[in-house]
């Protein structure tokens, strides 16, 4: 193991399972269990769990609060119930992405939990401090007290609910959670994840993270580790940060307007309110490729004349759908579905097509 990595409080069971390990955002963490194709069909198909514990968990209380959380972030969380999450970003005034994050509505009033990408941890929570200044707020970075297990598939509720007991679970929604406890310790079961079919995700103690993953793995529960968990998330359609999103790709380029609203003020809404009216040089497109070969990321995208218009963000031989598929952020001129594009994989040109970048249909609770 590399020096200086962390680890999370499941990391002696990825061993004894006989994961293949490796550096992620700062961490060793569990690639695969027996192979990517399994457990990505495992979630497809039936169940599968991740071990999210590197997941960072940031909490903002105080009279300011939703103010301060609105202010930081692109969505609404005004008029947002307890008990709901939702999705968005931290921006930059020049529109560039901090991060993508969930932002949970905490049931005690002027409470938020903020659940940021593992590789920011530091960055987020530095930078939200500092935004802090001016608000009559504390913000707690807890990330190395939590731990986290998703639980993804068409059978997760029946496992959340069989195995685990959680049976409040089956009521939720898609981005809706309730709070538990386990052994006495706080827990967090939110209808949420990153794989485009139904799922939890559960949030507690270390020592119970310990616990609920014994359970299920003595029930059967497929572990699948973060090898799989990027092939579905790409499949359906959900960004990367550090590759659709970035300090110098805005939520609007990215094509997450949508979850940006504009009616209020935030840090970063004017550079996004002027790119959404009058468009952006380069845009994040899908491309479905006429052949098996694989795009990865920095490819180059061209047009017929050999002219780059573009680059590979995130690219796969799909295993829901037996294509080979891409996400490429190209001049907006070529961004129209139908466009004809091509990927330059090593020597050679493979000809593709714009399509949209929702590449498999998920399948959420709503």
């Amino acid at each position: 193991m590399e020096e200086n990595l962390k680890v999370t409080c499941l990391h002696d069971s990825h061993v004894a399972l006989g994961a293949k390990m490796s550096p992620f955002a700062g961490f060793d963490m569990p690639i695969q269990y027996t192979n990517i194709v399994d457990e990505h069909n495992a979630v497809r198909h039936n169940a599968g769990m991740f071990d999210v514990s590197h997941m960072g968990e940031i909490f903002v209380s105080g009279p300011d609060a939703e103010t301060f959380v609105n202010f930081i972030f692109t969505n609404e969380i005004r008029g947002f119930e307890p008990g709901k999450v939702l999705y968005g970003m931290m921006c930059h005034p020049d529109g560039g992405v901090v991060d993508d994050l969930l932002v949970y509505r905490e049931f005690e009033p002027e409470h938020f939990l903020l659940v940021v990408n593992a590789a920011n941890i530091d960055k987020d929570f530095a930078w939200i401090e500092e935004q802090a200044r001016k608000f009559d707020v504390k913000v707690v970075n807890e990330s190395d007290s939590w731990g986290q297990i998703a639980v993804q598939g068409p059978d997760a509720e029946k496992t959340v609910l069989d195995v685990l007991g959680l049976t409040p679970a089956a009521d939720l929604t898609f981005y809706t959670y309730y709070e538990a406890e386990w052994n006495g310790k706080r827990m967090v079961v939110s209808r949420t994840g990153y794989t485009g079919e139904d799922g939890f995700e559960l949030y507690t103690t270390h020592e119970n993270i310990v616990e609920i993953w014994n359970k299920l793995i003595e029930a059967g529960v497929k572990p699948c580790g973060l090898g799989c968990r990027d092939t579905l998330r790409f499949e359906a359609g959900l960004p990367l940060y550090g590759d659709e999103l970035s300090e110098t790709i805005t939520p609007i380029e990215a094509g997450l307007g949508m979850f940006c609203k504009l009616d209020k003020e935030f840090i970063g809404r004017d550079v996004l309110a002027m790119q959404k009216e009058e468009g952006t040089a380069k845009k994040l497109v899908g491309i479905e490729i006429e052949d098996k070969a694989i795009p990865r990321a920095s490819y180059p995208v061209e047009t017929e004349d050999g002219t780059q218009v573009g680059v590979v963000t995130t690219g796969y031989h799909s295993i829901s759908l037996d294509k080979s598929i891409c996400f490429a952020m190209v001049q907006t001129s070529v961004s129209k579905l139908g466009t004809p594009l091509y990927v330059r994989i090593r020597k050679k040109v493979f000809p593709g097509i714009v399509v949209k970048k929702r590449f498999y249909q998920t399948n959420y609770k709503k």
